[in-house]
């Protein structure tokens, strides 16, 4: 909660930041599309909410994912603290191929910070995590996030296809049926 999940979002999909940012109720929900040299990555990207009282919906989100960001705030301990227990959880319940990031957000308040850059690498590395140091307001490093997401998950699935096809029609029933649907 309020480490800034969805000012990174944001920053990331439409290119904003707002000082001043709503809570998200459950789950907020965006896409972005990437074209990298090897692949075109679509992320649909869920935004999860940080209340407690949202926490058991979690889950739902997470368990078929690809990859996931856990964002904490480093002018927070607490928010630290709340990180490495959302951690454990996405690792108990989600795939075990997932690409998972563990972000320290707010780099922008680095006179305010609680939360040493070491630490956060220290508690990635232990448990197999990526870590990153990120600022929404200034987007340091927002897009690399995405953008070493979008390569890792090229490189997991190199040949998987972008579309199936579901049957071939003749090029002469093509010409004569412009208007029609199947």
């Amino acid at each position: 909660m309020g480490a800034g999940k969805t000012s990174l979002v944001l920053r990331f999909v439409k290119g904003q930041f707002s000082e001043y940012q709503e809570s998200t109720i459950g789950a907020a929900f965006f896409t972005q599309v990437l074209s990298l040299n090897e692949a075109t990555v679509k992320f649909d990207i869920w935004d999860t909410a940080g209340q407690e009282r949202y926490h058991s919906l979690a889950p739902m989100y997470y368990r078929g994912a690809a990859a996931a960001i856990v964002i904490y705030d480093i002018t927070s301990m607490e928010s630290f603290a709340r990180a490495k227990k959302w951690v454990q959880q996405v690792q108990r319940h989600a795939n075990p191929s997932l690409i998972m990031f563990l972000v320290a957000n707010k780099a922008d308040l680095g006179a305010e910070r609680k939360v040493a850059n070491e630490e956060g690498e220290e508690y990635a590395k232990e448990n197999g995590l990526s870590f990153l140091e990120t600022s929404a307001k200034t987007a340091q490093n927002v897009n690399e996030l995405f953008y070493e997401i979008a390569k890792r998950l090229a490189k997991a699935n190199p040949s998987r296809q972008t579309g199936i096809k579901l049957h071939s029609i003749p090029q002469e029933t093509r010409r004569r049926s412009l208007f029609c649907c199947v």
